[in-house]
């Protein structure tokens, strides 16, 4: 298929069949922020919690959808919910965002939260506020931003063993599972662990941060989370280990009874979407510090998609499996979870075709991408009610009745993929070209994959 084709399908899939199914219709007019449940069909279901991680991803979708377009209701939409996020989610008192509140932002048990906070949430939070602050350079949420950061730094940050705290009380404290404070929630199985998922989300919303306020120490701290991921919690093997004790060792399972094994692969498992993710965000990293001919990085980040697709691609039908494992130290490693979530579809589209551009000599690159969007539209798309299934119809067919939209799913995964790879695709010919804000978002990641590119042809 010639490239012009998949950059109109791209097009078409994201202004289309996605944004116009979310917005308004996610927008609660009555108690702000965004909606949580939107049914397979796009109708709002009744249970309406909402969740920081969710509520901040709207707003980053938002800002970048209003640059990308040019169109003011997506910056009203994002201005929505930073109101949420500012008056029912950020702790007056203790500082930090809670990570769920009622629909109308009260206390809420849903998943047995409460007033809790989690670093993971906040570096969202983060994430959120900086792209409308860069869209409308609104001190008000630059501000908003840098106090989260400095409660994060203050109250996460390990000052001892390096790393964050995951699990915080609401005054801020992290406790594990010794702590006189004891969880009700759905992460408890988490609780004393540091992990590679809120690490690497700190890491790109400090990256995101970093783009917009110089500020040496966000420097230091942004190069120390790049340093920690790439050099501690990644393996030479090519892929994150997902959980460590406070002193980092890796949790693993591995000469563990096979009943108590099977239990935590939720702690001990090669999770491939975060591989590539983490390619991306790594490499989005060095670059925003200015580091010159960062080789290291550049190859630990090939590495980790090269990983992913030696041993998680499905040479027979197309796409990312989950979840591999090694059973033992040399063993190869084994898929034990077949099934292939939208979220890391979505990350694999965009890290294929960015690894294309930076080594185009290697082919396997934009073949796999154009296998990957074949994939894509055949088992992921809903054709008839529009956006993405959680799950590829291929292997969990009963997805295509269940939610579009829950506290974890909304339009950041598949918003970002999507247009990374139309700025890729574009030769100067659509006619989002005429956007002075979109042209100025190409410029700037051409100008990114230039310099990765020079890099590798330098290794």
């Amino acid at each position: 298929m010639k490239s012009e084709n998949i950059l109109n399908e791209l097009l078409f899939n994201l202004e289309k069949q996605i944004i116009p199914k979310w917005y308004p219709l996610c927008v609660d007019k009555i108690y702000g922020g965004y909606y949580s449940n939107l049914s397979y069909n796009f109708e709002i279901m009744p249970e309406q919690d909402k969740m920081i991680v969710s509520q901040a991803r709207h707003i980053w979708a938002c800002s970048k959808f209003a640059t990308f377009f040019n169109k003011e209701i997506y910056r009203n939409i994002a201005y929505h919910g930073y109101k949420y996020l500012k008056d029912k989610m950020w702790d007056n008192t203790y500082g930090g965002f809670f990570t769920m509140r009622s629909q109308d932002g009260g206390v809420s048990e849903y998943n047995g939260f409460f007033n809790e906070k989690r670093t993971y949430g906040n570096a969202f939070a983060i994430y959120g506020l900086t792209a409308l602050y860069e869209l409308t350079r609104d001190e008000e949420l630059l501000n908003l931003a840098k106090k989260t950061f400095y409660w994060i730094e203050e109250k996460s940050a390990d000052k001892v063993d390096n790393g964050y705290f995951q699990f915080l009380t609401r005054e801020g404290i992290p406790f594990d599972k010794t702590s006189e404070h004891q969880t009700k929630a759905v992460d408890k199985p988490e609780v004393g662990f540091k992990d590679q998922n809120s690490s690497i989300h700190l890491l790109e919303s400090y990256t995101e941060l970093y783009n917009v306020w110089k500020s040496p120490e966000l420097y230091e701290r942004l190069k120390n989370i790049l340093f920690l991921i790439r050099d501690v919690i990644s393996t030479d093997k090519g892929y994150l280990n997902l959980f460590f004790d406070y002193k980092w060792n890796s949790v693993s399972f591995r000469n563990a009874p096979e009943e108590i094994r099977k239990k935590n692969y939720g702690l001990d498992h090669v999770s491939f979407g975060h591989n590539y993710e983490t390619a991306f965000l790594i490499l989005e990293a060095s670059y925003a510090l200015g580091f010159k001919n960062d080789t290291t990085t550049l190859d630990k980040a090939k590495k980790m998609l090269d990983h992913a697709i030696e041993n998680g691609w499905d040479k027979t039908n197309g796409g990312f499996f989950d979840e591999g494992y090694y059973f033992e130290e040399n063993s190869n490693c084994e898929i034990i979870k077949h099934t292939k979530v939208w979220w890391a579809q979505a990350e694999g589209l965009n890290a294929l075709l960015l690894f294309s551009k930076i080594f185009p000599e290697e082919k396997k690159y934009y073949k796999l991408f154009l296998e990957q969007w074949d994939y894509i539209k055949k088992y992921l798309i809903d054709h008839e009610y529009g956006d993405w299934y959680w799950g590829s119809l291929e292997k969990e067919p009963f997805y295509i009745k269940e939610p579009k939209s829950t506290i974890w799913k909304c339009t950041y995964h598949t918003g970002r993929a999507l247009m990374n790879c139309i700025k890729m695709l574009d030769d100067g010919k659509l006619s989002l070209s005429n956007n002075p804000g979109y042209k100025k978002e190409k410029q700037s990641f051409d100008k990114f994959i230039e310099h990765w590119n020079n890099i590798a042809v330098l290794r």
